[in-house]
């Protein structure tokens, strides 16, 4: 398997997995890949549902003029039976200067071919959604050093937390700071108050801007970032899920020994999650843990209809947790 990053031109390249940003991406990086190596690149696109018979025969063939080809397919998992022919038979004889880049966005469907295509030893990009924030924050990390520019630990955890939801929505958010900071801020790194800046009325940012001080044991500010996210229409639901991640990590880092990155490495988590954890574990005790926790889990439940006023009930969680820390 190859990095969608970085897609090595090839006779046949297989692009596949149910993340459609990813393919997208792949399917671009190796467009521009092969327009570098030649301008006049022709690229005609296919889709396997509605594929005719002969129609990859015609397009593959030689052109006058010699131009290199790249004939991008679309929907083989729902691919028709004249398609998977052509293809499987294709597989056998490829065209020089042709690359076919098939795309398949998962499932079972056309496994014959897929299995061919794998045989073959052609390159398969494998389109996986990126669930952990750990992957997210390397996501974060490589669209920036990419782009020759740096992000601070904690504005990449401070992005994540706001427009982490949707990979798109990332790129686009990693796309928008790099573009604009520097002629706005004059700064070569991203820090996360210039996340905040452009990212921090976010629903995900603000849950996590009310854990923060609150972790912190600061009251006042963890309850007046509150009561402005609750007036603002914010749900207490994703209020309780950012205190509980947040507690959770500290439980997890409290009695652990050894450098942060031995440390990230047996809970799987990163560094700079262990870093920030560490950053604010000194206000608490194990038995303020424990009540937080506790707190937590009823806070959860009453925000998921156990309770009559779930504003109530989250406000209570963040006063308990903000008035366990020792402030500091």
């Amino acid at each position: 398997m190859v990095s969608w990053r970085d897609v090595p031109p090839a006779s046949v390249v297989l692009v596949h997995g149910t993340e459609d940003f990813i393919a997208g991406r792949a399917l671009e990086n190796l467009r521009r890949k092969l327009r570098a190596e030649s301008p006049e690149l022709e690229v005609t696109t296919v889709d396997a549902s509605a594929y005719t018979a002969g129609q990859l025969t015609m397009l593959s063939s030689p052109s006058l003029f010699g131009e290199a080809k790249l004939i991008e397919v679309s929907a083989l998992a729902a691919m028709n039976d004249d398609f998977l022919t052509e293809a499987l038979a294709y597989l056998n004889s490829p065209e020089p200067d042709v690359v076919v880049a098939l795309h398949h966005g998962g499932g079972t469907r056309g496994k014959k071919l897929l299995d061919a295509v794998k045989a073959s030893g052609a390159p398969v990009v494998e389109c996986l959604p990126l669930k952990k924030d750990q992957e997210k924050a390397d996501f974060v990390g490589a669209e920036f050093r990419q782009a020759g520019r740096r992000i601070d630990p904690q504005a990449v955890r401070a992005l994540v937390a706001a427009v982490g939801a949707s990979l798109a929505e990332l790129a686009a958010a990693c796309s928008q700071l790099i573009a604009d900071v520097p002629s706005a801020e004059g700064a070569a790194s991203v820090s996360a108050d210039m996340v905040d800046k452009y990212y921090g009325g976010r629903v995900e940012a603000t849950a996590f801007r009310v854990a923060d001080a609150a972790l912190a044991g600061n009251a006042p500010v963890a309850l007046s970032s509150l009561r402005h996210a609750l007036a603002t229409g914010v749900d207490p639901v994703p209020l309780v899920a950012a205190l509980a991640m947040k507690v959770r990590t500290l439980a997890k880092v409290h009695s652990a020994r050894g450098s942060s990155a031995q440390i990230a490495k047996d809970l799987g988590m990163q560094a700079w999650q262990v870093d920030s954890a560490r950053r604010d574990i000194g206000a608490w005790s194990a038995e303020a843990l424990i009540r937080s926790i506790q707190v937590l889990a009823d806070a959860d439940a009453q925000v998921k209809g156990e309770a009559k006023d779930p504003v109530y009930a989250v406000e209570r969680a963040v006063t308990v947790i903000a008035t366990s820390a020792r402030r500091r």
